[in-house]
């Protein structure tokens, strides 16, 4: 693959990071006798300590950085999701409290923040609805991000900076909602190709002085995995056909049900049921890296210094959900769970004295949050309940859980 032109060059300090990063993949591929799977590429180059994408101090996210998330775009995306918290909070069980009155323990449990805008827009809308959860934790693997997370919290919610906790692993018991914006595509993924009725794993070799793709028989597990796909669409997927499978979905799934004693996950993401997903035109998969505010497909470039993910299978996330003891509680597209959520009642004019400028950008937001061409249908949410049957109203203007 070449560098596409379109992507901007690197410093002599972002391409000395590169190049450390690319030594420390080649010893890995030397200690695996010449070969490794692209999952373990992925794993390295996003995280690998002090050099990869999410583990290095580089701005990723906002207008400086390489992509822009929905909570960055609008603070409307997290306010709707405020409201969805609020009425989960009503409906916790409990016996410390008044009917409808939830469960003063709740809390919040965001599985990679960011830097840190959702959970303080989050936050200020749970307080003006009087619904504060006891706390909101964030389980964030890298350290420069923490630190870019506590600084906005003080910048733009001081007064909530003591209810945060920074957490290292899962909880245990815990109660309340589980976030997860764009947390599933950022997991490592194999890569596979069809070939002769075979299943080959794509993965990453040495060759004439730089990393370069390579495909090899692939192992039992991912080949029986392959398979089951081919199962559950009742016809074998066409020949030289290539896509993604995440084989780490279901353990980390089954690791937030055992923390979940009480409550809802929701999952935000770009994605798909899986025959959508995994579509004959689809021949070529769905992975895209992001550098700058540009997109393109080939992970073998600027290494630790562009984001890598995958679209998500929602049908596998539904089945990792039932094998961990999770229901789901509603599947539909971002656009339809802001609209359960409030959207149009927190855009409804305020007034003759409402800034008009103001009001015209905030339209401009919502639609670049539900628009289909925009991120309105792109993105899913899927919610996993656990000990908990009220219905949600993200999911009460549109379910598709029918389609997973």
């Amino acid at each position: 693959m070449s560098i596409p032109m379109a992507l901007p060059a690197l410093s002599a300090q972002e391409q000395a990071h590169s190049e450390r990063l690319v030594e420390r993949i080649r010893g890995e591929i030397e200690r695996c006798h010449g070969w490794i799977s692209f999952e373990r590429f992925m794993e390295m180059v996003l995280y690998e300590p002090g050099l990869g994408y999410y583990s290095a101090g580089a701005v990723k996210l906002g207008t400086c950085g390489d992509f822009i998330t929905a909570p960055e775009i609008s603070s409307l995306f997290s306010r709707c999701l405020a409201n969805q918290c609020s009425r989960i909070f009503e409906h916790l069980g409990g016996d410390d409290g008044p009917a409808g009155a939830g469960r003063s323990d709740a809390g919040i449990l965001e599985l990679g923040a960011g830097s840190g805008v959702m959970a303080a827009d989050i936050l200020l809308e749970l307080a003006a609805q009087d619904r504060l959860p006891a706390h909101y934790d964030i389980l964030e693997v890298s350290a420069d991000l923490r630190e870019r997370q506590r600084a906005t919290l003080a910048q733009r919610a001081p007064e909530m900076l003591a209810r945060v906790r920074w957490l290292d692993r899962l909880p245990r018991g815990f109660r309340g909602v589980v976030l997860a914006n764009e947390v599933l595509d950022a997991l490592p993924v194999q890569r596979f190709r069809i070939r002769g009725g075979q299943v080959y794993a794509l993965g990453v070799t040495w060759q004439l002085g730089r990393l370069d793709g390579s495909e090899v028989l692939a192992d039992t597990a991912l080949a029986t995995a392959v398979r089951g796909i081919e199962a559950a669409l009742g016809e074998p997927l066409p020949e030289g056909y290539c896509s993604e499978i995440n084989l780490r979905l279901a353990p980390w799934i089954a690791g937030i049900g055992d923390a979940l004693e009480q409550g809802v996950v929701l999952c935000i993401d770009y994605g798909l049921p899986r025959r959508q997903f995994y579509r004959p035109e689809r021949g070529e998969g769905t992975l895209l890296c992001h550098f700058r505010q540009r997109y393109h497909d080939d992970p073998l470039v600027h290494v630790g210094l562009q984001d890598i993910g995958a679209w998500v299978d929602f049908t596998a996330v539904a089945e990792a959900a039932a094998a961990a003891g999770l229901e789901v509680a509603g599947f539909t597209t971002q656009a339809h769970f802001l609209i359960g959520n409030g959207l149009e009642r927190l855009l409804a004019p305020r007034g003759e004295d409402e800034d008009l400028v103001a009001r015209v950008q905030l339209s401009r937001q919502a639609m670049l949050l539900t628009l289909p061409g925009e991120m309105g249908e792109r993105f899913k949410v899927i919610g996993l309940a656990s000990n908990f049957s009220a219905p949600l109203q993200g999911f009460q203007v549109r379910d598709l859980s029918g389609s997973l």
